[in-house]
C-alpha cells in the first residue's frame, strides 16, 4: 500500500482531471464535423494522453527531486509537486520507471493511430513526445518556451491528435477549440511559478515570475485568461464553434476575480493561494463545457 500511494503521488493523480477534458474537446471537434465517433478509438486516445500527462508528471516529479530543487521549493495544495520523492527518496527509481513506461504506452499507441491515419499526424506526435521528456530539464530554462509548452501540449497537441485520430483530417474547429487549454493550461502554470520564483532561479530555471517579476508576470496570466475566453468568442463568431459554448463564458466569473487577485496578491502567496485553486477550476470547467457545446451544437 504504501508503494502504491507513492505511485499515485508520483503520477500526482488528483491533477490527472485536466486530461479527460481536454480530450472531450477533440472528440467534440470530431463529432462537430460529423465524424462517427468511434468508442473504442476514444478509449485508446483517452489512455494515450493520460499515459502522457502521467509521464511529464513523473519525469518533473525525478528531475525536480534530483536538481534540488524540492529541497527549497514553497508546497502548496495545488503546486511544488507531490513531495512524494524528499519523503521517500528511494522511490526516485520508480518515478523514472513510471515516467518511461507511461512515455512508451504514449508513443505506442500513437504510432497505430499514425499507422490508421497516415503520417500527417506524426509531427504532432513526435512534438508532443519531445515535450514531455524535455520540459523539466530544458524548457524552463527558456522563459517563452516555459510559458507555452505547457499549453501547446494540452492544446493544440492534444486536442488536434484527438480530432485527427478520430477524422482523419485537420480542422479549423479543433485549431480554435485547442486554443482554449492552450492559454488556461499556459497559464496554469504560469501562476503555480509565483510561490516558487527563489527555488526556481536556484536550480537555474527561466521563466516570466523569475525574469520580469510577479506583478509584471500577473499581466501576462491575465492577458492569457482574457485570451481563452475572446478565442470561444470569436470561434462561434466565425462558425466554428457551436454558439452554446458561450455559456463556458461563465468562467469569467471566476477568472476576473483570480486575474485581480493575482495582480493585487502576487507578491504574498497566502493571499495568493485562493487564485490558485480557482485557476485550477477554471481550467477543468471551461473546456469541459466548450467540449459539451461541440456535442450539442
Amino acid at each position: 500500500m504504501n508503494k502504491l500511494k507513492a505511485l499515485f503521488g508520483i503520477m500526482r493523480v488528483p491533477f490527472l482531471a485536466l486530461t479527460p477534458a481536454c480530450v472531450l474537446l477533440g472528440v467534440g471537434a470530431a463529432a462537430w464535423m460529423g465524424s462517427r465517433i468511434n468508442g473504442l478509438q476514444v478509449a485508446l486516445l483517452l489512455v494515450a494522453a493520460v499515459c502522457a500527462h502521467i509521464s511529464v508528471n513523473a519525469f518533473n516529479e525525478y528531475f525536480d527531486f534530483k536538481s534540488g530543487l524540492d529541497a527549497h521549493t514553497h508546497r502548496t495544495p495545488f503546486s511544488g509537486g507531490s513531495g512524494t520523492l524528499p519523503a521517500r527518496p528511494e522511490t526516485a527509481r520508480l518515478a523514472l520507471l513510471t515516467a518511461w513506461s507511461a512515455f512508451a504506452v504514449t508513443a505506442l499507441i500513437g504510432s497505430y493511430f499514425v499507422w490508421l491515419r497516415g503520417m500527417a499526424l506524426l509531427p504532432l506526435g513526435l512534438l508532443g513526445l519531445f515535450m514531455l521528456v524535455a520540459y523539466t530539464p530544458w524548457l524552463v530554462r527558456s522563459p517563452f518556451l516555459c510559458l507555452i509548452a505547457p499549453g501547446l501540449g494540452f492544446g493544440p497537441v492534444m486536442v488536434m491528435s484527438v480530432a485527427f485520430a478520430l477524422t482523419g483530417v485537420f480542422s479549423w474547429t479543433a485549431l480554435v477549440a485547442s486554443l482554449v487549454p492552450f492559454f488556461l493550461v499556459s497559464d496554469l502554470l504560469l501562476l503555480n511559478q509565483f510561490p516558487d520564483v527563489e527555488a526556481d532561479r536556484s536550480v537555474g530555471r527561466r521563466h516570466f515570475p523569475i525574469l520580469i517579476g510577479r506583478k509584471a508576470s500577473s499581466l501576462i496570466y491575465g492577458a492569457f485568461l482574457l485570451a481563452a475566453y475572446l478565442t470561444i468568442g470569436l470561434g462561434v463568431a466565425f462558425k466554428l464553434l457551436p454558439a452554446i459554448s458561450l455559456i463556458s463564458l461563465v468562467g469569467a466569473a471566476i477568472a476576473l476575480p483570480a486575474g485581480i487577485n493575482a495582480f493585487r496578491y502576487s507578491d504574498d502567496i497566502g493571499r495568493l493561494t485562493p487564485s490558485l485553486g480557482m485557476n485550477v477550476l477554471l481550467n477543468l470547467a471551461t473546456p469541459l463545457l466548450v467540449g459539451i457545446g461541440l456535442f450539442l451544437k
